[in-house]
C-alpha cells in the first residue's frame, strides 16, 4: 500500500511542478493513508491541512490519471471535501 502511495505522491510532484499551488490539501485514501501538498509538493503524511479530500482508492487514480475530473467526482458523491472550498478549487486546477 505505501508503494501505492509513494507512487500517487510522485505522480503529484510532477503535475504540481508546472502549477504551482500555494495552499495545503490532503487526500485522504480509504484503506491506504493519506498524501499531504502544499508549497513543498506532495508527500505521504497526514498533519492538518486547508482542505482535506477524501475517496476510495479507485476514485483517486482515476482523478490522478485524468480519467475523472475532481470536480465531477465532487458532484457525484465519490469525492468529499471538507475545509477550504477555494482551496479545492485551485488544486482541481493545478491538477487539471
Amino acid at each position: 500500500m505505501s508503494d501505492t502511495l509513494t507512487q500517487a505522491a510522485a505522480a503529484l510532484n510532477e503535475k504540481l511542478d508546472a502549477a504551482g499551488f500555494d495552499g495545503s490539501a490532503k487526500f485522504q485514501i480509504e484503506d491506504m493513508g493519506a498524501i499531504v501538498l502544499d508549497s513543498d509538493g506532495a508527500r505521504i503524511g497526514d498533519e492538518e491541512t486547508d482542505v482535506t479530500m477524501s475517496a476510495d482508492a479507485e476514485t483517486f487514480e482515476a482523478i490522478l490519471s485524468g480519467e475523472l475530473n475532481p470536480t465531477s467526482a465532487f458532484m457525484t458523491g465519490k469525492l468529499s471535501v471538507d475545509g477550504d472550498m477555494g482551496t479545492a478549487m485551485k488544486l482541481a486546477s493545478a491538477l487539471a
